[in-house]
């Protein structure tokens, strides 16, 4: 069975939604946060945690800035392709089940109505104060991430799966580590070809739905689960 984990922000997105978010609705302090991450000195989940502390945003201010999301033109016929052939795709996101939740309705609202997309990420709501996040991933990463990858890909896989994932960025190099092929852009692309992890350069879903149409596919990769 091939079974697709695919990241959100930047990949699904054309563009980080969370950094747009932080962009408009945040003190430039989000940066110094943000480096620290990338240079490893705290996981994402430190650096989340502190980043959505500094965000002052308006329930309609943030839809406002949702409806501005555009994802990737080629995602749903890849979606379309993958479902056709009985292909298990899910969303592995450090970013928040509010935010996703709304660019998804936004953008394939009518088709996601009848074929749901899987999606494990953190949770954000709002509360008196403004927005509060909580992590659906226990703090037991060996990374520190606010949402463990990895520990998705395990739980929702096997030894006898085909795993591909497709991401852009830092917060999906441990995902990489744990796929069987990668297809990579930006930073995740560096990544993978400095640790030697087996992947794909990629532009946009077309790349990987041509791929799939390639794949020689088993008659037990058509079962649906």
């Amino acid at each position: 069975m091939i079974r697709f984990f695919v990241d959100f922000d930047g990949t699904v997105t054309e563009d980080d939604v969370v950094d747009k978010m932080l962009e408009r609705f945040a003190p430039s302090a989000w940066k110094v946060i943000e480096k620290k991450w990338a240079a490893g000195a705290i996981g994402s989940r430190e650096c989340l945690l502190e980043q959505v502390r500094m965000i002052s945003a308006k329930p309609d201010e943030l839809k406002k800035l949702l409806a501005e999301v555009n994802v990737d033109p080629t995602f749903l016929d890849f979606l379309k392709r993958a479902q056709g052939l009985s292909l298990p795709v899910t969303v592995v996101s450090d970013g928040f089940d509010l935010v996703i939740d709304a660019v998804l309705k936004n953008t394939l609202g009518n088709w996601l109505a009848g074929h749901p997309l899987p999606v494990y990420c953190n949770r954000l709501q709002w509360n008196s104060k403004g927005l509060e996040l909580t992590f659906s991933e226990p703090a037991s990463c060996e990374h520190g991430c606010a949402n463990c990858k990895p520990g998705v890909i395990r739980r929702l896989s096997s030894a006898k799966d085909t795993v591909i994932f497709i991401g852009d960025g830092n917060s999906d190099r441990f995902a990489a580590e744990a796929a069987t092929l990668t297809f990579a852009k930006g930073k995740l692309l560096d990544y993978c070809r400095k640790k030697g992890i087996r992947h794909e350069p990629y532009k946009n879903f077309k790349t990987v739905e041509e791929w799939l149409v390639k794949q020689p596919l088993r008659k037990e990769s058509h079962a649906v689960l």
